[in-house]
């Protein structure tokens, strides 16, 4: 009983501590940033891989192995059924015409003119031969000579006729107004004379007529002929006996119409755009035409390839599976995708806070590292369908980019996350992220560091080559149903494609390279390569105005780039921020002691030590505010900030304590804290080397005989004092790894301060 008692006692206290410490946690507004930002890249990446759906696995090309069975009943659209169905329903729609009753109602008018010509002409014969033959005052021709007087008689009874009828103003005046209302019927049916007009595509027995008032009407061409209108059954054929007035010249009248011209009796018109439109809106409203299929039918056979038409049937069928998802059924798809991102991303987030400090301790740098997974992954799902299929694109320069911005461990951590969750989310098999993988291994291998932009370029090639190889070798061996596959185009193709996707993605981050470095706040090689270039602007103006600080610059440029590569550092980085790290001394070179003349008065000896300590740690803030007016990137800025860390002015707080002590009432004045750099510390393993290397530099000038015994007791020196005093606390320097910079430091200053022979004296001549 005390034993378990004594147990859970202590559980419950260690219990206690540890939720004390996650409530400190929270209570944190960074560490509570950070975690609202995970929360929100988790919530995107959700909705980029459209958790809520059942990813569609297949592209064209492919050749499923097992075969398709159909998971549901589903109809899907017959293009070819459903082109011939809307083909017909176009065909039978009517040709469109529009009305225009504008020569019907010149009609009467000109029917009144030509009426008034006959009453003022006292015969036939003094008409003339156009009016004679519109209202058939003529013989006809083929007339036997024997019926002429016959029909001579019947002309002049008709000219009688015609004359009466209009021998006064009354009578034509109520002639023409029963004809101008025995024409009303056709405003609403339309005319034509004869057939169709040449401008109709092809022959019709129905039109479609669109009168002023907007009103339609399908009518028959037959019925509305000259022909059939003016017949006795015809819309005006039918109508003489409700006119008194043209009963008498019935005959006469329907010669004279059919004698008009047909402008003259053209009162509808063909309207093709109206025309195209109809046959558009019919085909627009006739339904497709559907195959059926049924739950358990083979869509795919096993080994067949899938084309187009067999990918549109796929697609259907899953289109139809969606549909049929219940909310719970999407539900146990959203919480099954959240769990997998909760487990991808927290041993992401593990290796990230046990070894990723710099990343994980700044909340913009950790936003952009999740605002880069959860763009790639959303950009990859996009481009992965047909035709692009160019998922690997975006997948490669992610990677790539964070191998050049953090480390080659990172990178493929980070590679093998993001082939898993963008495997899983298109629906790819294990096929697909075994290249990824693969793929995304080479690519980091090959790029310990960017030297030149075809490094980058190189890099992608060999990405493409290991698609190739690795994506046709699984394509052979997963696939048993095809004889000869060194003959089969499908097995290369992808392979193929995938190889100038990878080009692609080097070219890319080639040439984003200086976006890359502007947002990840990096140098590459190339970048350090232009800035190590002496003719800088600073540079030369360091080497004009201190030029004792400039020959230091480049003796710990020297020493400190072998010593960071001695512990596999970036040396190139280390040198080139070796030259601008004392830049700010330039402002007031006369009081750093490389600047003076031999022999010359010191301006530290009429300043107080307070006062002297000031000047001496300004130069970090000069330099700074340089680095900044001259756009250096924030790492070799660090260089400048970084280099002397938090470590004490030795020289005048020793001088200032020496003062106090001659003098009690200053006492108070000398605070250790005031003789201190501002820091920060080093936050790298290059910016420890450059404490290390510029310390040791600056103190080995003052050995009077430098041998390599007193050069390697004032390295270690220097070394454990700056051990003791805590400065390699933050910049994830090993006791090993300072051991082998200190090494590399003394063999780098015995060479410098080598022994030389002294040569005899020349006798002159």
């Amino acid at each position: 009983m005390f034993l378990f008692g004594n147990k859970r006692a202590r559980t419950q206290k260690s219990a206690e501590l540890r939720s004390v410490s996650w409530l400190h946690s929270f209570s944190n507004r960074y560490v509570v940033a950070k975690l609202v930002a995970c929360f929100v890249a988790l919530l995107v990446l959700m909705v980029a891989v459209k958790a809520w759906e059942t990813p569609f696995p297949y592209r064209l090309g492919q050749r499923p192995a097992v075969g398709v069975i159909a998971q549901t009943d589903f109809r899907k659209v017959n293009p070819s059924a459903t082109r011939r169905a809307k083909e017909e329903a176009a065909d039978a729609v009517p040709y469109v015409f529009v009305s225009d009753s504008a020569p019907l109602r010149e009609l009467p008018s000109q029917l009144r003119a030509q009426l008034r010509q006959l009453a003022e002409a006292p015969s036939v014969d003094a008409t003339s031969p156009e009016l004679r033959s519109a209202f058939q005052l003529v013989i006809p021709d083929g007339t036997a000579e024997a019926d002429v007087p016959a029909q001579q008689e019947q002309l002049v009874e008709r000219f009688g006729r015609l004359k009466n009828a209009v021998a006064t103003a009354e009578s034509l005046n109520i002639l023409i107004s029963e004809f101008a209302e025995f024409l009303l019927p056709l405003e609403d049916s339309g005319l034509l004379v004869g057939s169709l007009p040449d401008d109709v595509p092809a022959p019709s027995d129905r039109i479609t007529i669109i009168f002023p008032n907007d009103t339609r009407s399908d009518v028959e061409v037959a019925a509305i002929e000259l022909r059939a209108v003016l017949a006795t059954d015809g819309s005006l054929g039918s109508r003489w006996s409700h006119f008194p007035a043209l009963v008498p010249l019935r005959e006469m009248l329907s010669n004279w119409i059919r004698s008009r011209p047909p402008a003259a009796l053209q009162f509808i018109r063909y309207d093709p755009e109206l025309t195209r439109d109809a046959k558009r809106k019919q085909q627009e409203e006739t339904l497709d035409v559907f195959d059926p299929y049924i739950k358990g039918r083979e869509l795919i056979l096993p080994g067949d390839v899938i084309d187009e038409e067999k990918l549109s049937l796929l697609q259907t069928e899953n289109a139809a599976l969606e549909a049929q998802a219940t909310v719970s059924d999407r539900g146990i798809r959203i919480a099954t995708v959240i769990a997998l991102l909760l487990v991808v991303g927290g041993l992401n987030g593990y290796y990230l806070a046990k070894n990723e400090p710099v990343l994980v301790g700044s909340l913009g740098r950790l936003s952009v590292y999740l605002a880069l997974i959860v763009g790639t992954i959303a950009a990859s799902r996009l481009l992965s369908f047909d035709p692009w299929r160019m998922q690997v694109v975006p997948l490669l320069a992610a990677v790539m980019i964070l191998a050049i911005a953090y480390n080659q461990v990172l990178a493929i951590i980070t590679a093998f996350s993001l082939g898993l969750i963008l495997t899983l989310s298109t629906g790819a098999g294990v096929d697909q992220f075994v290249i990824f993988t693969s793929v995304c291994a080479v690519s980091v291998i090959l790029l310990p560091s960017v030297n030149s932009r075809s490094t980058l370029i190189i890099v992608g090639l060999w990405a493409g080559i290991t698609y190739l190889l690795v994506s046709t070798g699984l394509g052979i061996l997963g696939n048993h149903l095809v004889t000869n596959p060194w003959m089969e185009s499908e097995f290369w193709w992808d392979g193929l494609r995938g190889f100038a996707w990878c080009l692609v993605a080097g070219f890319l981050v080639a040439g984003s390279l200086p976006f890359i470095e502007s947002m990840f706040g990096i140098v590459t090689n190339i970048s350090l390569l232009e800035l190590s270039d002496v003719s800088h602007p600073l540079l030369q103006e360091l080497v004009r105005r201190a030029p004792g600080t400039y020959n230091h610059s480049i003796s710990v440029a020297t020493i400190g780039e072998t010593a960071a590569e001695s512990i596999g550092a970036n040396g190139r980085l280390v040198r080139v921020g070796a030259y601008f790290h004392d830049v700010g001394k330039m402002l007031k070179p006369q009081y750093f002691i490389e600047n003076m003349m031999l022999g010359a008065e010191s301006r530290h000896d009429h300043l107080a030590p307070a006062m002297s300590t000031l000047i001496i740690i300004g130069h970090v803030k000069d330099g700074v505010d340089l680095a900044r007016q001259h756009n250096l990137p924030k790492s070799l800025i660090d260089f400048i900030e970084q280099h002397h860390g938090t470590t004490l002015v030795e020289y005048f707080y020793r001088a200032a304590t020496k003062q106090a002590g001659e003098h009690p009432e200053q006492k108070t004045d000398v605070e250790e804290s005031s003789f201190r750099y501002p820091g920060p510390k080093p936050q790298s393993r290059e910016l420890g080397v450059m404490m290390l290397s510029d310390a040791v530099e600056s103190a080995s000038r003052t050995l009077s005989e430098p041998t390599p015994a007193r050069i390697e007791r004032l390295v270690h020196e220097i070394t454990m004092k700056r051990l003791l005093d805590g400065q390699f606390e933050e910049c994830g320097l090993t006791l090993s790894e300072i051991n082998r910079i200190e090494e590399s430091l003394v063999k780098s200053l015995t060479a410098i301060y080598h022994g030389r022979i002294k040569y005899p004296e020349q006798k002159t001549a």
